[in-house]
């Protein structure tokens, strides 16, 4: 048995009703203009606003003094008959016949103009905004394709642990908790636990949340962060990045199919989204991005690090998302698998997003020798008993593997064009920011 309505109209399907019908409409107060024959009440809901009529002149008195009384975001149910206006949102309006208030509001602290610090402050009452909603609508399509591309390959959702007792990666950047007088930590990374996963259901992926407190303040860090990780048996890094290229563009696909509206209202736009799904991602090598960089002026020589400023520039290049691969060694993770030709170089991979945005996804083939592993560990100062189960994996049946992470939060922040990451999500967590 479906939802029931009892014969209220969202403010989307109003639109589409013709002049003359009656309906309920029932949100809150959006926008108020009280004239002097006519008071103009705006009604959103979650699909949308519809503008809403009340002529003073023949309408009841105590109708009249209910509409006065209503305030900014008070929530109401209101009857009434559609009437085409073209200077109405969406070309028409409801004239009011009745109004209900369900909740009066009291003077709503969000007028416009309040800084971005207040704005956090209030981040509860903030999410109500036209644009964070649709932010959050543009989140959820870019989240159900995703999970269609997954669905249409027969990959494996799995849902790993969030409390581990060691770190994917070591480092200062966890959160520590007590667990019944033992150290455990909030995760960084569920690969440890999908590469288990891989040797039964042989393609597995998961999103949860991640946590990393680094100290960075930038437009594209979070402390609490989503995260979707994959991880598939047999697969080398180019079958991988051809994984993650249809990933992405499923992502973008689904978003263009069922949020030009709400991409039209933060002001993203689709012409970059539009063509990343007609050509393939360019790829270009570590060595090839140096080289790059130094033709752009930068002071940077084999060996350093691609950084969040560098990688930026890269991003000039290119009008899609790219690939970037075959790292030097010591900038990666011991679990990255050496490329055979070169020792010095990882078969690793990132991908960057266009427009100055940066890296999204980060993966690699991973080390499937139990030798060559252990090796890396130890060479990385790590003690191996640390990582002894994530060792057996290599003793029992190994098999060629690869797998990626991808910060959905950033994901969501390039495709809807967004200036800052905290937007991307309803309630960011980032230094000193906690509440509400």
């Amino acid at each position: 048995m479906g939802e029931q309505n009892e014969g209220f109209n969202s403010t989307k399907q109003i639109l589409k009703l013709n002049e003359g019908e009656k309906t309920k409409v029932r949100g809150w107060i959006y926008r108020k203009r009280d004239l002097a024959d006519n008071i103009f009440i705006v009604v959103r809901d979650s699909e949308g606003i519809i503008q809403t009529v009340l002529p003073r002149k023949n309408a009841p008195q105590d109708l009249v003094s209910l509409a006065e009384k209503s305030t900014i975001e008070s929530s109401v149910v209101i009857e009434g008959i559609v009437k085409n206006d073209e200077r109405a949102p969406g070309g028409k309006e409801l004239q009011i016949e009745n109004l209900s208030i369900i909740g009066l509001s009291d003077d709503f602290p969000i007028k416009g103009g309040e800084s971005i610090d207040y704005l956090l402050d209030i981040r509860h009452l903030w999410l109500r905004s036209r644009k964070l909603t649709s932010i959050m609508k543009i989140r959820q399509s870019v989240l159900e394709g995703l999970r269609e591309y997954f669905k249409k390959n027969n990959w494996w959702e799995v849902n790993p642990p969030i409390l581990t007792q060691s770190a994917v990666e070591g480092g200062a950047t966890l959160f520590e908790v007590n667990f019944f007088n033992k150290k455990a930590y909030l995760s960084q990374s569920a690969q440890f636990y999908l590469e288990v996963m891989i040797f039964s259901l042989e393609k597995v992926w998961a999103i949860t949340p991640s946590f990393r407190a680094e100290k960075s303040r930038t437009r594209r860090h979070l402390y609490e962060y989503y995260h979707l990780e994959g991880e598939a048996a047999w697969m080398g890094m180019k079958d991988m990045m051809n994984h993650v290229e249809g990933l992405i563009k499923s992502a973008i696909k689904k978003v263009l199919e069922d949020r030009l509206e709400d991409l039209e209202i933060v002001k993203r736009d689709t012409n970059i989204l539009e063509n990343s799904l007609k050509t393939n991602f360019p790829e270009i090598t570590y060595d090839e991005a140096i080289l790059k960089l130094k033709n752009k002026g930068i002071n940077i020589k084999w060996g350093d690090d691609i950084g969040a400023d560098e990688e930026k520039v890269l991003t000039e290049y290119f009008d899609t998302p790219f690939f970037l691969t075959m790292f030097p060694k010591h900038l990666k993770s011991f679990y990255m698998k050496i490329d055979d030709s070169r020792p010095d170089v990882v078969l690793g991979f990132d991908l960057e997003a266009p427009e100055g945005y940066g890296e999204v996804v980060g993966g690699s083939q991973r080390e499937d020798s139990y030798e060559k592993l252990y090796k890396r560990i130890v060479e990385e100062g790590y003690n191996p008993s640390d990582y002894q189960w994530y060792l057996d994996l290599r003793k029992y049946g190994t098999v060629p593997h690869s797998g990626y992470g991808l910060g959905v939060d950033r994901l969501v922040t390039w495709i809807a064009g967004l200036d800052h990451i905290r937007d991307s999500i309803p309630f960011p967590r980032f230094r000193e920011r906690i509440y509400p």
